[in-house]
């Protein structure tokens, strides 16, 4: 792509070439990414395969080039990347996030050192101040993330006949980012967005960016292949006015991070009790008789007897693998009886930090509010990790040549365009096919 400040682009990718290892190549292929394209990738595969623990993410960064506004910021999942990088060479500039709850925005503040604005989408459209204060300056690439939040449509929403107002959301997004002007927009979601119930939503937010010249594309993703220690099934849709590349899977099934890799070295703790060292190290302060009921679950992996507990669903009460990557983190991870939310082998519950680190939060990441305030922040967290990836892939795709119009092709091969059928079982499907290809790159 083409931005007119030739400075920055310079600037970010003299960087880049000196933070790159370009020797290893290990993305090269036949079709032959620019090599811009190639660095991001490279550097993007060592740096989701590392942890960032006692890195002080509230000072200050280098100064950036790419200008960052995070909406629907919540606890700062999606942020953590593009902050990350601000540490490391001239990259982004975090300008602003916004949310309305309180607890996330404390959480941000405290990790960023930055506050968020405390306003509701809909009523920015209306805000002329603050949408002033928030447009592009022509001479810097802006990056707009928008992940509205989930909940009216995941499949686990039983309010299946009635309209969530939560949905109008991602109508409004789009609206705000027709008024900001952002070379780039992301939005992250459950995959449920892109099926046939909830289509209208995203349908109407895809015309309303491309009457305004953007193109807008959607995938479903596991974020697993980016090195989060969770099988975690995600729509991501990205739109910029030129032609770009989606996200791509890094890592195989071989390489996936295990349960293990995230929460193995965490000390022991009982339910209800809080570590001494670490207060973000605790769960919650089960009943005698779901103790019992864990207690009777074999270790690492196994499900709850059939003549044990409730008689629906065989993961509740299920244990972990220790070598595989865990389950879906949801809001409701705090909780055995949700689904297999059970230490592999202690009879308790997922504490705070261990469910964060399924997050692929560092160890050393606070969170603000009560129990299950947090819970809620993580569960509906964007992986940090996916956000280091995705963070490089756009500077790869902001500073990268013109796309080759085969490499494209073989790219759209997997967008969505109409709607999925409402089972999750084929959005799935439709995913590992993906990564099949993916791995031919």
């Amino acid at each position: 792509m083409t931005i007119n400040n030739l400075q920055l682009e310079n600037q970010i990718i003299n960087d880049l070439n000196i933070l790159s290892d370009n020797s290893s190549g290990i993305f090269d292929n036949d079709l032959q990414l620019d090599s811009i394209r190639n660095k991001t990738r490279n550097l993007a595969r060592r740096m989701i395969l590392d942890d960032y623990n006692g890195i002080d993410l509230a000072s200050k960064g280098l100064e950036g080039t790419i200008d960052v506004i995070d909406m629907f910021s919540g606890c700062g999942g999606m942020s953590f990347g593009f902050k990350l990088l601000s540490k490391i060479f001239k990259s982004y500039n975090l300008k602003a996030a916004i949310d309305l709850n309180e607890n996330a925005n404390k959480t941000y503040k405290r990790n960023y050192n930055v506050d968020p604005k405390k306003i509701d989408v809909r009523e920015l459209l209306d805000d002329e101040v603050t949408l002033r204060s928030l447009k592009k300056d022509e001479n810097r690439p802006l990056v707009l993330i928008g992940c509205a939040p989930c909940q009216g449509f995941s499949s686990h929403n039983k309010r299946s006949k009635e309209i969530d107002e939560r949905n109008s959301l991602v109508e409004a997004f789009a609206k705000v980012a027709v008024k900001l002007d952002p070379t780039f927009i992301i939005m992250e979601n459950v995959p449920e967005l892109l099926s046939k119930k909830h289509w209208e939503h995203f349908s109407v937010f895809k015309e309303t960016l491309e009457s305004q010249g953007y193109i807008v594309r959607a995938q479903i993703i596991n974020m697993a292949e980016f090195g989060v220690p969770q099988e975690r099934y995600r729509a991501i849709v990205l739109a910029s006015k030129e032609k770009f590349l989606m996200p791509t899977g890094l890592l195989d099934i071989n390489e996936f991070r295990t349960v293990r890799q995230a929460i193995g070295n965490l000390p022991k703790i009982k339910p209800g009790e809080k570590n001494a060292v670490d207060r973000m190290h605790l769960t919650s302060n089960h009943q005698k008789s779901t103790i019992e009921i864990i207690s009777q679950v074999p270790k690492d992996g196994g499900n709850r007897p059939k003549h044990i507990g409730p008689k629906w669903y065989q993961d509740v009460y299920g244990r972990l693998f220790w070598d595989r990557p865990s389950i879906t983190i949801t809001t409701c991870a705090r909780n055995p009886a949700s689904g297999r939310y059970v230490h592999p082998e202690q009879n308790r519950g997922l504490s705070i930090r261990e469910a964060a680190c399924l997050q692929s939060f560092p160890n050393d990441f606070v969170f603000e509010g009560n129990f299950g305030s947090v819970f809620t922040q993580i569960g509906n967290a964007v992986p940090p990790k996916f956000s280091i990836y995705l963070a490089l892939h756009l500077i790869g795709e902001i500073f990268g040549n013109s796309l080759q119009e085969e490499i494209y092709r073989k790219d759209e091969q997997f967008d969505i365009n109409i709607p999925i059928k409402n089972s999750f079982k084929s959005i799935i499907d439709n995913a590992k096919k993906k990564q099949e290809i993916d791995l031919l790159w």
